[in-house]
Formats: C-alpha cells, sequence, structure tokens
C-alpha cells in the first residue's frame, strides 16, 4: 500500500511537470483552482454564469498534452450535458460553472478529474491529461 501511494505522488508530479512545461510552451495563462484543474478564460461570454442544472451545449476540440486530436464537436458532434449530473470529466462540470453563454476557454484537466487510471477503453489512454479548447454555445 505504501508502495502504491509513493507510485501515485511520483506521478501527481510527473503530471503537473508535464502541465507546467505545456503551458510555458502555449504561452497561456491560467488560473489553478487548487483541485487540479487549470483554465484560461479567452472571451468571457455574456450572460450570467453557468450554475448547476442549466443544460450546456459546447462546441470543442479535445487533445491529449502532446497535441494528439482525441475528439471534437466537428468530427463527433457537439457536446451537451446537464451540468451537475455527472456523464462528463469532472474537471469539465468544474470548469463550466466559471464561465457563461459564448465564453471561450482553454482547460487542462488532470487524469484524476478525468479518466483516471484506466482511460476510457477506446481513444482515452489511461493516466491522461486533457486539454479543451471550448466555446459555450448554448445555456439553457
Amino acid at each position: 500500500e505504501e508502495y502504491l501511494e509513493k507510485r501515485n505522488r511520483d506521478f501527481l508530479v510527473q503530471e503537473a511537470n508535464l502541465i507546467n512545461s505545456y503551458i510555458e510552451r502555449n504561452n497561456l495563462d491560467v488560473v489553478n483552482t487548487g483541485t487540479g484543474l487549470r483554465y484560461q478564460i479567452h472571451e468571457q461570454g455574456d450572460g450570467i454564469l453557468i450554475t448547476e442544472g442549466d443544460v450546456v451545449t459546447l462546441e470543442y476540440e479535445m487533445r491529449l498534452l502532446d497535441g494528439n486530436l482525441i475528439c471534437s464537436s466537428e468530427n463527433d458532434g457537439k457536446k451537451t450535458f446537464l451540468v451537475g449530473r455527472g456523464g462528463v470529466e469532472s474537471g469539465l462540470e468544474e470548469a463550466v460553472l466559471k464561465l457563461c453563454k459564448n465564453s471561450v476557454a482553454t482547460l487542462i484537466i488532470p487524469a484524476h478529474m478525468a479518466h483516471g487510471l484506466v482511460g476510457d477503453g477506446n481513444k482515452i489512454p489511461s493516466r491522461a491529461t486533457l486539454v479543451y479548447r471550448m466555446k459555450v454555445i448554448e445555456k439553457q
């Protein structure tokens, strides 16, 4: 058990270093929420902030830190979900609560707030950090 705890701590340090390197290379000015989520709002949009219970629709691209495209609204359709009900990455849920309709943002979601140790069993590998570039196009 101690061995696994040490490995997990080591992974978190390594992941944080990779994220910091990505931020520096891409000249991002991110906010760190303390949960591990990092985000930059490029355009705040209009109206009131999204809250739990709202249905939001996003145009997005999701990539790995190495730049590999995982999915996008262009290829896979827009992403629509009920905020606060799960079904999407917890980091995405946390981030949309800081946005309004028409907001444009970049999110960096660490593995523990995305698909964790196992990935999604399809396109997202295990322990993958996700980078979302997204726009909120609808809020109901």
